[in-house]
């Protein structure tokens, strides 16, 4: 007996599952081009006034008092002083504590939600919170906005946040935007990997891998952050 075809439990999952038979397709191509364009000017418009921002990831899971929990909370808190605006996911955990750390640092605090098919409450420190449907739009979102990624203890969603990144900067489409791994013991073991596996087989260059810039102090991260926005022509708000 044939099994009818269900509902899709996400917009990116009626997008990407459009051609199957097992998934209902309850929209047009022509209706997702123009939601995805409606996405695209909502968040153009909602964050064109942030100043310059950096974007801070990290696990959704981490739990309060964590020290990854602690470190997002002060890093944030300082890029906040120095007049960064502070982009996270605006959802629990790791950017829970970054979005609060940039409110107790009189700064902007602002969450880029996503919609799942469990959803994710934004968490209560976000100051502009936006709510997407579609993750490349948000994706682009994470990277227009920001001089720098602040890439904390995460898992897949993070490491695909990570990856993107390299991959943009390694296609020189965006330009002096530094990767900062923040937490040096949780990422020591991926970077030995893309230096002994990757790059020994040559898959990529040693300027590849020196785009990872590992750190564990806060002021690091603030310095680096800067320099970054003075190479790109940014400034951060005063």
């Amino acid at each position: 007996m044939a099994v009818p075809p269900r509902q899709p439990t996400s917009t990116d999952e009626e997008l990407l599952a459009a051609e199957l038979e097992t998934v209902v397709a309850v929209r047009s191509d022509a209706e997702r081009i123009a939601r995805m364009a409606e996405e695209m000017a909502y968040g153009f418009l909602a964050l064109a006034n942030i100043g310059t921002a950096v974007s801070v990831f990290g696990s959704s899971r981490t739990a309060v008092g964590d020290p990854a929990y602690d470190r997002a909370r002060i890093v944030a808190r300082g890029l906040a002083a120095e007049g960064f605006a502070v982009i996270t996911g605006g959802g629990h955990g790791v950017m829970e504590a970054a979005n609060r750390g940039a409110q107790e640092g009189g700064g902007r605090s602002i969450g880029l939600n996503i919609e799942l098919p469990r959803e994710q409450p934004l968490n209560s420190y976000v100051d502009l919170g936006l709510q997407f449907h579609y993750f490349f739009v948000r994706k682009l979102m994470f990277v227009r906005y920001a001089c720098a990624f602040v890439v904390l203890p995460g898992g897949l969603g993070t490491l695909d946040e990570l990856f993107e990144a390299l991959t943009l900067i390694q296609t020189r489409k965006i330009r002096h935007f530094p990767v900062i791994l923040y937490g040096r013991q949780y990422w020591q073991g991926l970077v030995e990997w893309v230096r002994d596996s990757v790059l020994a087989r040559t898959n990529i260059s040693a300027a590849d891998l020196a785009l990872l810039t590992l750190v564990d102090e806060p002021d690091e991260v603030c310095e680096i952050a800067g320099a970054a926005a003075a190479a790109q022509g940014r400034h951060p708000r005063a």
